[in-house]
């Protein structure tokens, strides 16, 4: 376990802006304490300050997980965010997709949302910009990214692509084995 280098938190904090934009600094100085990234074979952890430093005396070898996984740094050092970081990315998402009931279960199976199972997307809402879907009771399903802008969505075809799945809830059943 050691602390992100300089390029590492580059690519986390701008793999974060995407989909909580200037709100992580709530989510490092948060009121019940200071909680910070730290990296273990190669996976990114998000763990309070105190809990790290109790961690500190435990061995590499013997230190199977620390804090909850944000995701993992791939071989040719992309981020990929996992689903286990979506409980603390959806109280400060910039921007947010709500499907319809129908189209929840398609969701989970890790399809993309569709023109036809949108309830509703937040306003001014960009290209290609990291979105958080939720159901229509306001549950985070999981997050990927607009295909299109909100503009562009009011005038499209039912069976276009709105938002690009990268990960949702179903994963925890779908990959149960992989996730650590």
């Amino acid at each position: 376990m050691r602390p992100l280098t300089q390029p590492e938190t580059k690519i986390l904090f701008e793999k974060l802006d995407k989909y909580i934009g200037e709100n992580i600094k709530k989510l490092i100085e948060r009121p019940d304490g200071t909680y910070c990234f730290r990296l273990h074979r190669e996976r990114v952890y998000y763990v309070a300050e105190e809990i790290m430093k109790c961690a500190a005396n435990t061995s590499h070898a013997n230190l199977a997980s620390l804090g909850v996984c944000f995701g993992k740094f791939t071989r040719n050092r992309k981020f990929m965010m996992k689903i286990t970081a979506l409980d603390y990315m959806a109280p400060y998402a910039k921007y947010k997709v709500w499907v319809k009931p129908g189209s929840e279960q398609s969701f989970l199976y890790g399809n993309h949302v569709l023109k036809s199972g949108l309830g509703r997307i937040t306003d001014g809402t960009p290209r290609n910009q990291g979105v958080i879907i939720y159901s229509m009771s306001d549950t985070p399903l999981g997050f990927g990214a607009s295909a299109m802008s909100t503009t562009d969505c009011r005038k499209c075809a039912p069976m276009s692509i709105i938002a690009f799945h990268h990960a949702d809830l179903g994963e925890y059943i779908r990959n149960e084995d992989l996730l650590t």
